[in-house]
């Protein structure tokens, strides 16, 4: 046992050091900047509060950060309603599989910013949407609210983000045993009590996993709400790109990227443990 214990570390010791090497490190290196201060050009190395006490006092940093995790739950419960759906049909209601996985990764083949400038160009004020209403007459002049705005960002983030629900999703609903369906099905239970108490609740671990992948790089988008957000779609990512960048100020960047962090975390724990709970009640 401890031999093969030992050829386990053994094996593991690399991607481990490698790990800790790109997330471990940078991570350290963001807390100790948290706790100096710069003016614009000289780091002061001397230990301080001054970055929280800022970050945890300003009514902006506050108001951007529930902003994100906001637009981030509505993205992770759009893309998640609409995987669903698609997922259960690759699973159940169709023969070719890998045709339709084929055809779910094809966005990947083209840029994230080419499908994001795409959207703008759909919903742009003389974009496509505008361009077809005025055609068919269904409005009289091009509606300025489709694009630069939070919904704008739901949207397109939603369509970025589907691929990494529907796969997660997928394979959750692949696994379940079809017996377990035929015996409910033999004890009377109709298709929406079926779906209730059996596949829903045996999908709960893909439904989390999608909702992960979804919602923590949300948070920290900064391309998408800069492109389509406008002003009333920024994030806290934009306003620590803009203190690593313009500002030049990277120990209030750092500070906030670690709040962005703690928040993410939190609401990343709290989820698991209500959709367990939500899992084991359904049951």
């Amino acid at each position: 046992m401890q031999s093969e214990a030992s050829k386990g570390l053994a094996l593991s010791a690399p991607a481990s050091a490698y790990v800790g090497f790109l997330v471990a490190v940078p991570l350290g290196i963001l807390v100790v900047y948290s706790f100096w201060t710069q003016t614009y050009v000289e780091i002061d190395r001397t230990f301080t509060l001054a970055n929280y006490r800022e970050a945890l006092t300003d009514p902006l940093v506050r108001h951007l950060l529930i902003r994100s995790v906001l637009i981030a739950a509505g993205v992770t419960v759009a893309t998640v309603a609409l995987a669903y759906p698609i997922a259960y049909f690759i699973a159940f209601r169709t023969q070719k599989k890998t045709l339709w996985l084929l055809l779910i990764t094809i966005p990947f083949w083209s840029s994230y910013l080419l499908r994001v400038f795409a959207w703008k160009l759909i919903l742009g004020f003389n974009g496509v949407m505008n361009s077809a209403f005025l055609s068919l007459g269904l409005i009289d002049e091009p509606l300025a609210f489709l694009l630069y705005n939070e919904a704008a960002v739901v949207l397109t983030l939603a369509h970025a983000w589907a691929p990494f629900a529907i796969l997660p999703i997928y394979v959750s609903l692949q696994k379940i045993d079809r017996s377990l369906l035929e015996a409910a099905t033999d004890l009377g239970a109709g298709r929406l009590e079926r779906f209730l108490r059996v596949t829903l609740p045996l999908t709960i671990p893909g439904i989390i996993a999608a909702s992960l992948i979804i919602f923590i790089p949300t948070v920290g988008d900064y391309v998408t709400p800069a492109l389509v957000g406008g002003s009333d779609g920024k994030m806290i990512a934009n306003l620590i790109q803009v203190q690593f960048g313009a500002a030049n100020n990277w120990p209030l960047g750092a500070t906030l990227s670690l709040m962005a962090m703690l928040s993410v975390g939190f609401v990343a724990i709290v989820f698991v443990i209500t959709a367990r709970g939500l899992g084991r009640r359904i049951r």
